[in-house]
């Protein structure tokens, strides 16, 4: 046996592996290098598939939850808001001259309707940052310290994003489009109609937006855990910037069936690509 030094490790004359006895444990601890953690355990897809099941099965039944209390409980306690006070508060904050500007009803099931709308984004806000930690403790067994750690500090940095994402629909984008729609059409029409706005149209668009937005502002989050992670680089992003570009672009458009005049789906992509390229300094200026 040939020495080789003090803390460079042992191997045996001819032989071209070398076992190194100082590796720093934190490499292991984060999975750069070593074998699985010892929780990984191997499971059948079948086992794998219920746990899956399961988990998404807590996620939906706590957001149909919150869902079906916003839209029921809030009319009989005052601790819990009604669908009606949120689609009033709505109204007011963000629709133009809102006295003048009532919501028009124009089918007998739009108000019902609307109030479900609003109660299922109550759910999704509440939802996301669960389904965050649900899917946490499905891969727990498999990841490494370091990694949990990563995970269990996305939870409540996912529901800040997701909150301060419908905070930037609510005071900013809703506004600003509306006053744009309203000035545009009136624009349009030369003076020569009255511009009423529809509760089912106002209200699909507020909460695809805000539902939009809440999701859109995990994107800093989903970034920085995969590079964190090791699933990718700042550098291999960055050189295929334009390619994810055009993909915050495609998805966007998605929107246009909400706004035929492609404003919002401009605004969506403006705001992705915004959040991308601002994650990616705030790495590069950290030295990640």
């Amino acid at each position: 046996t040939a020495d080789v030094g003090a803390g460079a490790g042992t191997g045996t004359a001819g032989e071209d592996e070398w076992v190194d006895d100082d590796w720093d444990d934190d490499w292991t601890d984060s999975g750069i290098v070593g074998e699985g953690p010892e929780s990984d355990q191997e499971m059948p897809l079948a086992d794998h598939i219920e746990e899956m099941v399961k988990r998404v099965g807590v996620v939906l039944f706590v957001g149909l939850g919150v869902s079906l209390a916003v839209f029921g409980l809030g009319e009989a306690s005052s601790y819990v808001p009604s669908s009606v006070e949120i689609v009033e508060y709505l109204w007011r904050t963000q629709v133009p001259s809102p006295v003048e500007n009532r919501p028009h009803v124009y089918g007998p099931l739009e108000l019902l309707l609307t109030k479900l709308k609003v109660a299922g984004l109550t759910g999704l806000i509440v939802g996301l940052p669960l389904f965050v930690y649900e899917s946490y403790l499905f891969m727990r067994p498999g990841l490494y310290p370091k990694e949990r750690r990563y995970y269990l500090a996305a939870v409540p940095t996912s529901l800040v994003l997701g909150l301060l994402g419908v905070l930037f629909a609510h005071f900013v984008i809703l506004p600003n489009l509306f006053a744009y729609f309203t000035s545009y059409t009136e624009a349009a029409a030369q003076g020569n109609i009255f511009v009423a706005y529809g509760l089912r149209d106002t209200f699909a668009l507020i909460l695809v937006m805000m539902g939009y937005m809440a999701v859109i502002f995990q994107i800093p989050l989903f970034i920085m855990l995969a590079i964190m992670m090791g699933l990718t680089t700042r550098e291999w992003m960055e050189e295929r910037r334009l390619l994810f570009w055009g993909a915050f672009l495609g998805l966007s458009f998605t929107f246009v069936a909400v706004d035929p005049t492609g404003m919002a789906p401009i605004v969506i992509a403006v705001t992705m690509v915004v959040l991308f390229e601002a994650t990616l300094a705030l790495l590069r200026w950290t030295g990640n």
